[in-house]
């Protein structure tokens, strides 16, 4: 027993230590120096996102914030020469459209002499002529100049009228101004703080490059207020791609406008909201702004899996018709069901919420 513990288990525990020993080195400095397999990079796995096109009803309705303004005072023309002799109303007085303002004498002119008693011939007599100016339209008379025994020639501005109206006016911008290219219905005019909403019929849009208005056809210049093109649809952001919005962003192009009817209390500076309405499609099929690249009336998608499975996306033209800002009309070129990419190739998608800040999924270009 006593050799036991003076060499066996002595020796015992020496060659535990040694076999721990060689373990530990040959882990560090054996293993550790191999060269590890390795297998191939796991690759990025691109989800495409597409969207069935499908039935809808598209409103085309357009918002555009704007400004009451007072209506300019109209000019006071004589349309007679003449000498002033009677001022019919005074300034600051209400008149109506055609009502006269004031009286000019002018002489006519005699080219055969008036035989006397003597059966001389003498000078002939003046002969005069009476002309009433009346109002250019109705309002208040800002101003009249006109003083008695005046001269006064055809064309002389002698006056102003204030017409005491007002008009609603905004900025648009072009993507708004294609869409409002159709013929809308009249405005809904919500006022800042001002009673409830009411509906202005007298809309006009101006483009900024004109110096006129244009002639307003079924409530809108025909031209587009010089936009130059007269087609009724609407579309994605001309030449851009999709994910845009279609009402922001870009510098205005033109001026929407309606003047404000009669009984309507309102005054210069209140800010309002004007509603139109471009057109309504129903029932027609639809495929979201992202999907389609495009300008007026034409535009193009891309079918995903036309060519099958793992096939390259088809691109397609198709024909747009109105659209209300999310999602557009397809006129022709797509049926309801076929599956188109959700964003135009090379755009940004949508931001995966499961990713980090600033890693967006991009769809490859072709």
């Amino acid at each position: 027993m006593g050799i036991f513990r003076r060499v066996i288990l002595p020796v015992a525990w020496l060659v535990v230590f040694a076999v721990i020993a060689v373990a530990l080195v040959k882990i560090a400095f054996i293993d550790g120096l191999k060269p590890s397999d390795s297998g191939p990079a796991p690759l990025a796995q691109v989800d495409i996102p597409v969207v069935p096109a499908t039935r809808a009803t598209v409103t085309n309705t357009v918002e555009i914030k704007g400004t009451v303004q007072s209506d300019a005072a109209e000019a006071i023309r004589s349309t007679s020469a003449g000498k002033v002799i009677k001022v019919f109303v005074e300034q600051g007085a209400t008149v109506a459209r055609g009502d006269a303002l004031f009286q000019v004498k002018a002489e006519r002119a005699v080219t055969s002499a008036q035989p006397s008693k003597d059966g001389m011939s003498s000078a002939p007599k003046p002969v005069y002529d009476y002309f009433d100016i009346l109002a250019p339209t109705g309002g208040t008379l800002q101003s009249l100049t006109t003083l008695i025994d005046q001269q006064v020639s055809v064309g002389e501005s002698v006056g102003k009228i204030d017409p005491g109206t007002y008009t609603v006016a905004g900025s648009v911008t072009a993507a708004q101004q294609y869409r409002l290219l159709g013929k809308p219905g009249p405005a809904e005019i919500a006022l800042v703080g001002g009673p409830a909403p009411f509906q202005c019929t007298e809309v006009t849009l101006k483009n900024n490059a004109s110096d006129d208005g244009g002639s307003t056809s079924g409530g809108l210049s025909s031209t587009g207020g010089g936009a130059g093109m007269g087609v009724g649809g609407a579309v994605a952001i001309p030449g851009g791609g999709g994910g845009q919005s279609q009402d922001g962003g870009s510098t205005p192009t033109g001026t929407l406008s309606c003047a404000i009817p009669a009984g309507h209390e309102v005054f210069a500076g209140l800010g309002a909201t004007m509603t139109v309405s471009a057109g309504v499609a129903s029932d027609v099929v639809t495929v979201p702004l992202t999907s389609v690249k495009g300008s007026v009336k034409d535009g193009i998608v891309w079918i995903a899996g036309a060519g099958g499975s793992g096939a390259a996306p088809e691109e397609r033209t198709v024909q747009l018709g109105l659209n209300d800002g999310n999602v557009v009309e397809v006129t022709s070129g797509l049926t309801e069901g076929e599956q188109v990419l959700e964003f135009v190739p090379g755009a940004p998608a949508a931001p995966n919420p499961m990713m980090g800040p600033g890693q967006g999924t991009y769809i490859p270009a072709g």
